[in-house]
């Protein structure tokens, strides 16, 4: 299972920091997930050799509208392993789910956001995961926190009906935030999620990265040169 963070600058702990500390709680890797314009400068070869975790690149586009975000999916999807798309809105929300160079919708829920059918059905049809963000749950309260359980428990419910592809993550900012897998399962059962179902979401960051560098593998040629990237599906 992998847990997916915003390092420093976009955060509080390092990635070395953020990669000791969920190795010694049992997980497989974690992706580092920082904005876009918030890049975290790491070594990520040399933090695999010293604590023995995946260490996964990848980078969360935040944008004021959709054609901003485009341009930057353009910039990035060739060098990251994991693009991800801040939602949040509902025309990013629907710009992620219909772009196959998307990885991941995260934070579909947050501000002023939402998912219907239609969304659902996209991110279906293009490969998207829509993202379970625990952190709602784990660092608010009341007003606030209910809120969030009910659209949790929206998402599961769309997600289940369509078997939408999906990712979870507690959002951690600092090493202090990291929740171990079992930490993260019992939760789940807590607010209605199933292990079963927060186990998958946690080890799809695993999936999807283990397959991303296989199509970035294949479709190298020469420098500057590559064949079409994201047009097979998993």
């Amino acid at each position: 299972m992998y847990e997916a963070v915003h390092a420093h600058p976009d955060g509080e702990s390092t990635v070395a920091r953020f990669a000791k500390t969920a190795a010694d709680y049992g997980f497989e890797g974690v992706v580092v997930r920082n904005h876009h314009d918030s890049r975290a400068e790491y070594d990520a070869e040399a933090i695999r050799e010293e604590y023995g975790i995946d260490v996964v690149e990848g980078l969360e586009i935040r944008a004021d509208d959709p054609q901003e975000a485009s341009g930057s999916v353009g910039n990035y999807r060739t060098t990251e392993t994991i693009v991800g798309v801040h939602g949040g809105t509902n025309a990013m929300n629907r710009f992620a789910v219909e772009s196959e160079k998307v990885d991941v919708l995260a934070h579909p829920m947050a501000d002023n956001g939402d998912v219907n059918h239609v969304l659902v059905k996209a991110a279906v049809e293009n490969g998207v995961r829509l993202e379970f963000d625990l952190s709602g749950v784990l660092r608010t309260s009341g007003g606030r926190r209910v809120r969030v359980l009910q659209s949790l428990r929206k998402l599961e419910e769309i997600v289940g009906h369509y078997d939408a592809p999906y990712v979870v993550s507690a959002n951690p900012r600092s090493h202090l935030e990291l929740r171990a897998p079992r930490e993260l399962t019992a939760l789940g059962e807590e607010i209605g999620l199933s292990t079963a179902f927060v186990e998958r979401g946690l080890a799809e960051w695993g999936r999807l990265a283990e397959r991303n560098r296989r199509i970035q593998s294949e479709s190298f040629i020469e420098p500057g040169v590559e064949r079409g990237r994201y047009e097979e599906e998993s």
